[in-house]
């Protein structure tokens, strides 16, 4: 098979619109297999892109696909989580598309060198601004957006969750080892986010959480729209008991209101237990009330 360049974010778009509607007697049949391997010049990436979901473009007319570009020394890790579930949901109906790439691949030098040793010495290695700079330069439009998946960022939220939803293009780099090159951070990346006080083995791992919380929030990805609206964080507080069938279990009975009907007496409840919950175990919330 003969590999094109990489698309962009631009011309992944422009490829969209163009796509005509499918007869109605093809309506929920792939129409063809989307696969976005790179070609840069004299590089020719070993690793393509690895979410090789059919694309059907009449789920997805007039509206806009949100690409999410994950920079990674590990892109296998990207493949289970993003390739299964409603990750695999949204890519199949065009709601966004996910490509890990390797940023060995743009590594211009003969050992594929992506790591040196931090000057002023100290433990472990950093990794180098080149290949950062070359992958960024080559996938960035006017539209994309540079998150470096690092400890030492801003706290990852559901509400900056459902800003980047909205965005057109997302490029986020994976850190690894003791860091990356302060170059990078300075003049490459438009945010840095946390996931959590605690280190991870590599950045990968941060970039697929991310990337779910950011995904599932896209119209038309969630069965149920109100399910997103519903979540913990999404008015400041963690999500009210959730209960199904049987009614009891062992001595342990679904709360009588729960089985009344009554819908306001049910919201009036569940606001009261997430309350609860949210003074219970995340107080931190609240301070601000």
């Amino acid at each position: 098979m003969r590999w094109g360049r990489m698309l962009n974010a631009r011309q992944l778009q422009e490829f969209h619109a163009a796509t005509p509607r499918l007869p109605s007697f093809l309506t929920g049949t792939p129409a063809f297999a989307v696969n976005f391997p790179a070609l840069s010049g004299r590089r020719l990436a070993k690793n393509p892109p690895r979410f090789d979901i059919p694309f059907r473009p009449h789920l997805r007319q007039n509206l806009r696909v949100v690409l999410i570009d994950i920079l990674t020394l590990f892109p296998k890790i990207c493949e289970g989580p993003l390739g299964e579930s409603m990750m695999k949901r949204a890519q199949e109906k065009g709601l966004a598309t996910v490509r890990a790439h390797n940023i060995r691949d743009w590594a211009r030098d003969k050992h594929k060198m992506t790591d040196d040793a931090p000057y002023g010495g100290g433990q472990g290695m950093v990794m180098k601004c080149e290949p950062i700079f070359n992958a960024v330069e080559e996938l960035r439009t006017p539209e994309s957006r540079v998150i470096l998946m690092s400890p030492a960022g801003r706290p990852f939220r559901q509400q900056i969750a459902q800003e980047y939803s909205t965005h057109q293009h997302l490029i986020i780099i994976c850190g690894h080892y003791e860091g990356i090159d302060q170059r990078v951070i300075d003049n490459l990346v438009d945010d840095e986010l946390s996931i959590g006080d605690y280190v991870l083995t590599n950045g990968a791992i941060a970039a697929v959480v991310v990337t779910d919380a950011i995904v599932r929030l896209i119209p038309g990805v969630l069965g149920d729209e109100a399910s997103a609206t519903d979540d913990s964080f999404a008015h400041g507080l963690l999500e009210f008991p959730q209960y199904t069938r049987p009614v009891e279990f062992r001595e342990w009975r679904v709360p009588d209101i729960l089985l009344s009907g009554h819908h306001a007496q049910i919201a009036k409840w569940r606001m009261q237990k997430a309350l609860e919950k949210t003074r219970k175990n995340r107080p931190d919330l609240l301070k601000g009330d």
